[in-house]
């Protein structure tokens, strides 16, 4: 069976995530680290791709964006990826594929937004690489703490919407990463990522379904397609 198009829907924020080829790490240090995050938050601008959020992990590498144009998101992660491993390479002395193959992304309604920002920067504790947000270095998180701030990220309506004041904001997420994500909703999350379906309700889907032609629910196999859609 051939495989559906990846989603890349103008002004919805994503869901994408990148995985090292059979499981191997993707970064030998914090150089490797620094050079991905540089080159994300230079060639984004340049697709006219938001950056709202982000989570270094050994062998993931998991993003939050918005692009203005369907053809921002391929665009971007096609010269990030060429980019990186191009540096890569040639630093470590190595040749051929780091990533498993294409990225893979979905698609977030507006109430899941909060719950993806809040998934990506969750990830280094729930994977158990760091003891909680703020001791991992590399992610959106400290910027959206209030900890370090972070040229080149914008953070989401659904952020800006925490409270009236920076500080505010600031403590309120903070608090949010504190509680952390409820299991099921990480799991839904991971798994439409992963596999391409968009999150939201019947409604949300019908209209990212019309916009892109895409089917945005799985079949069911040795039935009839039905032509009404309900949330994954």
């Amino acid at each position: 069976m051939a495989r559906l198009p990846r989603l890349s829907v103008p002004g919805h924020v994503h869901l994408v995530v990148w995985r090292g080829h059979n499981g191997q790490a993707v970064f030998a240090d914090d150089v490797d680290r620094a050079a991905l995050l540089a080159a994300l938050l230079e060639l984004a601008p340049r697709e006219q791709v938001a950056v709202h959020g982000w989570a270094w992990l050994p062998a993931e590498v998991w993003l939050l964006l918005t692009p203005a144009q369907a053809e921002g998101l391929p665009r971007l992660m096609q010269g990030l990826g060429r980019r990186y491993v191009r540096g890569f390479n040639a630093r470590h002395a190595r040749c051929g594929t780091l990533w498993e193959g294409r990225y893979r992304a979905t698609v977030l309604a507006p109430d899941w937004v909060l719950p993806g920002l809040l998934f990506v920067e969750t990830l280094p504790v729930q994977r158990g690489v760091a003891a909680s947000a703020e001791a991992h270095r590399w992610s959106s998180y400290a910027h959206h703490a209030g900890l370090q701030p972070q040229r080149g990220l914008q953070p989401p309506a659904a952020w800006w919407a925490l409270a009236d004041t920076p500080f505010a904001r600031e403590l309120a997420w903070r608090r949010r990463v504190a509680e952390g994500l409820p299991a099921a909703q990480a799991q839904r999350l991971q798994d439409a990522a992963l596999h391409g379906w968009p999150l939201g309700d019947a409604a949300f889907l019908q209209a990212v379904q019309e916009a892109t032609g895409r089917r945005v629910v799985p079949g069911r196999p040795g039935r009839p397609r039905r032509s009404s859609l309900s949330p994954i």
